[in-house]
């Protein structure tokens, strides 16, 4: 439910803009370290004054807490919207690449058009609106935090699937990332066409 403060965000640098900017959109990724799945990023548009208690940084929070909190988020947000960029167009244009146009795609799915988008990380890509890049992001904005929680839980469910789908590499316990697990799947296996040609682990477990 709302709240008047955060109890997981030490500070929330949204509260000194919401005068200028009254909708502020938070935009982050997830996945970008991963080895296999795609890279995912949400957008929202929390109301005006509106902290949800418990937000932070996605990475802080426990998988439950962060389900918990997604469900909360994309109830009270005014608008929200998740997009995602695939394991070929990764290996095509480069995560870097991959990550700012699934954030882009994000914010084009939103129903409204956002006083001020601000973006986790040191870029941002071209969106039809202001826009900033904030460093530490996720620990700084409630708006970003929330994106932070419904990126992560949307790709946690989309490896998931994945791991239906190709098992034997438990997606579903590490979300594709490098663990020990995988790495001795990936090289037992090799790989799968969820994982990511282009990452040097995976390149270096491709069968000749």
């Amino acid at each position: 439910m709302p709240n008047s403060k955060s109890v997981g965000l030490r500070a929330n640098l949204d509260r000194s803009l919401w005068t200028s900017y009254p909708l502020i959109c938070g935009v982050d990724e997830a996945g970008r370290g991963a080895l296999a799945g795609p890279v995912y990023a949400a957008a929202v548009v929390m109301p005006p004054g509106v902290e949800l208690e418990g937000v932070d940084d996605s990475k802080l929070l426990s998988p439950r807490h962060r389900q918990s909190l997604a469900r909360n988020i994309c109830r009270e947000a005014s608008e929200w919207a998740v997009a995602y960029c695939v394991p070929s167009t990764i290996d095509r244009i480069n995560i870097l690449r991959a990550a700012l146009r699934a954030m882009q795609r994000a914010v084009q799915k939103l129903g409204l058009r956002p006083d001020l988008a601000m973006f986790d990380g040191r870029q941002a890509p071209p969106v039809d609106c202001e826009h900033r890049s904030i460093i530490g992001g996720d620990r700084r904005s409630h708006a970003i935090a929330c994106a932070s929680i419904l990126a992560k839980t949307s790709r946690d469910r989309a490896m998931v699937l994945l791991d239906s789908r190709y098992p034997g590499y438990g997606f579903a316990r590490h979300k594709g990332y490098p663990t020990r697990e995988h790495l001795t799947e990936l090289r037992r296996r090799g790989p799968c066409p969820a994982h990511r040609l282009t990452f040097a682990p995976v390149r270096s477990a491709q069968r000749t």
